[in-house]
């Protein structure tokens, strides 16, 4: 049977750790339309991404003035799926809502 050396084990695991780095997170953005109204994009900010009214206004003002806004940043999972539930939501309500994700 073979005999392997060890001593340098460590440094190859430090190694292997090192290029794994931090997952990429994702913003997940809503965009501005003429159709969904300003109601419903607060309570898409509440209810989806768990924003306080306020705070929900305040996005949903930056939307409908700038044509984007930030919804939060997540790991790509976690946004894939809010894409995926806002888009639901808005095509069952009856609204063009349209929501994307962007590598950070």
């Amino acid at each position: 049977m073979p005999e392997f050396e060890f001593d340098n084990l460590d440094e190859i695991l430090d190694e292997s750790l090192d290029d794994l780095g931090e997952p990429p997170r994702y913003r997940v953005l809503l965009h501005n339309d003429h159709y969904t109204t300003m109601e419903f994009v607060v309570e898409i900010l509440q209810e989806v991404f768990h924003h306080s009214r306020s705070r929900a206004e305040q996005i949903m003002l930056m939307v409908h003035r700038q044509g984007v806004g930030c919804c939060g940043e997540y790991d790509r999972e976690i946004a894939e799926s809010k894409v995926v539930t806002v888009t639901r939501r808005a095509t069952e309500a009856g609204f063009p809502l349209r929501c994307t994700m962007e590598k950070i």
